[in-house]
């Protein structure tokens, strides 16, 4: 990640303080002070033999404050869903049995931020990909006041670099035909939900055999 803070007057390099952050957040910090705390606490085990400090707590916000976009959001995302498919591929590589194989698969779905309320105004919506085995965040977006999770749907998509034969699961407000169209062109599979929102479609469903089809 590149640092956003001008050059003057900076200790503690960019990098260590992403570093340090992580590591404090993974083991329970919820705050900036928390973090360099955290910080403090490692700098004479651990962090000094690894040429890092520890940064304060202004520092530290001011650095973590510095971010633009979501840049942070997709290294992890990307590095994160990496991960993850080399695991797929390793666990079944040549394995198969009769004609089934098993896929990877993330859910898609759409969160209110708890906490984010600010006076009469709503939550902070989220809609991020979850993977469905290992329980992994691979993605998200934040979805303004302007609009829904429907348009947003390929923008988080599109942050998952290889979707091929992976089954993407969401529910009815996405069953839409460019949302269908999208998932075909890279590849991926789907099950969404229909409901009310596609009385067309859901008569022709609903017109199936489907209780005579064995599991």
């Amino acid at each position: 990640m590149p640092d956003p803070r001008k050059k003057r007057g900076v200790r503690h390099r960019f990098a260590a303080i992403l570093f340090v952050s992580v590591c404090a957040v993974v083991s329970g910090a919820r705050s900036f002070a928390a973090i360099a705390e955290w910080a403090a606490d490692a700098v004479d085990d651990t962090l000094s033999e690894m040429g890092i400090g520890a940064p304060n707590a202004s520092t530290i916000r001011r650095a973590l404050s510095a971010f633009t976009g979501d840049g942070f959001d997709t290294a992890i995302s990307r590095f994160l869903a990496g991960r993850l498919a080399a695991a797929a591929r390793a666990g079944t590589a040549g394995v198969k049995t009769g004609l089934r194989v098993r896929r990877r698969a993330i859910a898609v779905d759409g969160k209110a931020l708890r906490g984010s309320r600010v006076g009469d105004g709503r939550a902070r919506m989220l809609m991020a990909c979850l993977d469905h085995a290992a329980g992994v965040t691979l993605s998200q977006v934040e979805i303004s006041e302007k609009t829904n999770e429907i348009p947003m749907f390929s923008t988080l998509l599109d942050k998952i670099d290889d979707l091929a034969c992976v089954v993407v699961t969401a529910d009815a407000l996405h069953a839409q035909r460019e949302h269908a169209e999208y998932l075909h062109r890279r590849d991926a599979r789907y099950v969404l939900t229909v409901k009310g929102n596609q009385q067309s479609l859901r008569r022709q469903l609903a017109g199936q055999p489907c209780k005579d089809v064995p599991v």
